[in-house]
């Protein structure tokens, strides 16, 4: 990996690593760009993503096309009502000399893959819980050590409620970011078609390795960032707490439950990166509203009224910006 003389140097080389990176993307996702900004936001921040979307959008290509781009080992994991949580972190079985030997189940890998991870019971989903904040599985009182880096990337397809075991809150906090995928515009979708419906294939390049991805984490943690940048990104956190000092009267009157710490420290360091990515060394307070979306929209809850009036989250948090 190539050393660099300054984080600005290492700055820059970051905000020209992403956009090979999207150019070579796009080669293959069509007409996805802001949800590959997202993800990719995600990548550099340590942070995992829920991808919501009806069937047939290219989520899983997406995130495959993404592994294969960065030079990561790939693992999915397809959920189903049946699926045990040794099916996904590994158990121990007994060897010829009746000694028992732990064998490693596919989240030993730098990209999960969780399919349709609504669709099994939480059991099962809290299997995740471990690996998702403490980069570790624990087998059998034995602690295991996970690849790093470590990405979960989750779908889930809003339309098909039957069979399915919402996420509780304490697992969608995990997640740094929830972002929807919409169908493709009209240009989007013919060249999708031509591209698929044809025998060329296309071979993604690797752009970046593994460990050029940790330093490039370690140093968007490393950005510089304003205090007034801080308290913004604070406050809106407060505001969207109902019945609160700081709470917002919209919050109040449409909302059950508002965001919690975590939101906070997403907005920032999804900021961070964010202003990385755009060419700047450190972040305004447009960088903290271009991730508030994905970042709050999982962790605020909506109340009857506002379901009734048809408020929806993503005007709640825009009347909050």
């Amino acid at each position: 990996m190539k050393q660099f003389s300054s984080d600005k140097e290492a700055a820059d080389a970051l905000a020209q690593a992403y956009k090979n990176l999207t150019s070579e993307i796009s080669k293959v996702i069509i007409g996805q760009d802001e949800v590959v900004r997202l993800v990719l936001t995600a990548v550099f921040s340590q942070g995992h993503c829920l991808l919501v979307g009806v069937p047939g959008l290219a989520k899983t290509l997406l995130i495959q096309t993404i592994a294969s781009s960065l030079d990561l080992s790939f693992n999915r994991i397809q959920f189903t009502p049946d699926l045990m949580p040794s099916d996904i972190v590994g158990s121990e079985t007994m060897d010829q000399s009746r000694n028992f030997q732990f064998v490693k189940g596919p989240i030993f890998a730098n990209i999960i893959l969780a399919d349709e991870i609504n669709r099994t019971p939480p059991k099962t989903q809290a299997a995740l819980l471990e690996s998702m904040q403490e980069y570790s599985v624990t087998v059998a009182g034995q602690k295991y050590e996970l690849n790093r880096p470590f990405f979960v990337l989750a779908t889930q397809n809003p339309i098909e409620q039957e069979g399915t075991y919402p996420l509780p809150e304490a697992q969608l906090d995990r997640f740094m970011f929830n972002i929807l995928l919409d169908y493709p515009s009209f240009a989007s979708e013919l060249q999708i078609v031509k591209n698929t419906t044809s025998d060329a294939s296309y071979r993604l390049p690797t752009v970046l390795h593994a460990d050029e991805i940790t330093a490039f984490q370690h140093l968007v943690r490393r950005v510089p960032v304003v205090d007034n940048v801080i308290e913004y990104a604070v406050k809106l956190v407060h505001k969207t707490r109902p019945n609160t000092a700081m709470g917002a009267a919209q919050a109040s009157q449409y909302l059950e439950w508002g965001a919690g710490p975590r939101a906070s420290q997403h907005l920032i360091v999804g900021a961070k990166c964010n202003a990385l990515l755009n060419g700047k060394y450190s972040p305004d307070i447009e960088d903290v509203q271009a991730v508030a979306l994905p970042i709050l929209r999982h962790r605020i809850v909506r109340n009857f009224k506002a379901e009734a009036e048809g408020i929806t989250v993503e005007k709640i948090i825009q009347d909050l910006l």
